[in-house]
């Protein structure tokens, strides 16, 4: 597993503004939505690209790399997830979209799905999971094994933000699966909210329900 930590002042930028107490909802929407681009941008610099050409303005041939006739496929976690598939549909208009949808046991902290929308086949697919939050890492996990059992060839996770914990947690399930996130914060909290963090990134986004 490869875990890359987006360096720059842009996304450091954004993580502040999710970060602040004092952002609301259409606000912390539109940030994540922004900071999904650019961490998708990361997460597919290792997609295979193939020889073309164009014919410029000027009448030319330009010799130029495209990338593969496959286009990946995206699967935001419900519901957080969702906030960052725009960000990500924007950098790769192309791709196809999946669903899966797991609420998490308070207490044994373990993750129970109630949707799963993937195509039929996803063999010999790159699947790229939104998840804003890496903090146990419980549901991620669960999310690429699933993805893995069904034939995708390679699966990468984009997080917001990170904790040390689901990060081992991943390398220890799934340590073929690229991470690309924001922040590595290094705690978790006694109700496993990764610390300072941001939250609770679905009720900041969504409101509580």
């Amino acid at each position: 597993m490869s875990l890359h930590v987006v360096d720059h002042p842009l996304v450091a930028h954004r993580v502040a503004v999710l970060r602040d107490a004092t952002t609301g909802s259409a606000e912390f929407r539109r940030v994540s939505g922004e900071l999904a681009g650019f961490l998708v941008y990361e997460a597919t610099r290792w997609l295979p690209t193939r020889p073309g050409s164009v014919v410029t303005p000027l009448g030319l041939e330009a010799a130029t790399s495209t990338l593969v006739d496959h286009q990946p496929l995206l699967v935001p976690i419900l519901r957080a997830g969702l906030a960052l598939l725009e960000g990500a549909l924007t950098a790769v208009p192309t791709a196809e979209v999946g669903l899966v949808g797991l609420s998490r046991d308070e207490d044994t902290k373990q993750p129970t799905p109630y949707c799963v929308r993937l195509p039929a086949d996803i063999a010999s697919t790159t699947a790229i999971v939104l998840d804003p939050m890496l903090a146990t890492g419980g549901s991620l996990a669960w999310t690429c094994e699933l993805l893995a059992e069904r034939g995708a060839a390679r699966v990468a996770a984009v997080c917001l933000l990170a904790a040390p914990q689901g990060v081992e947690l991943m390398a220890s399930r799934c340590p073929d699966v690229d991470i690309v996130v924001a922040a590595l914060d290094p705690d978790l909290d006694d109700r496993a909210f990764i610390v300072p963090g941001l939250g609770d990134a679905g009720d900041r986004l969504y409101g509580r329900v």
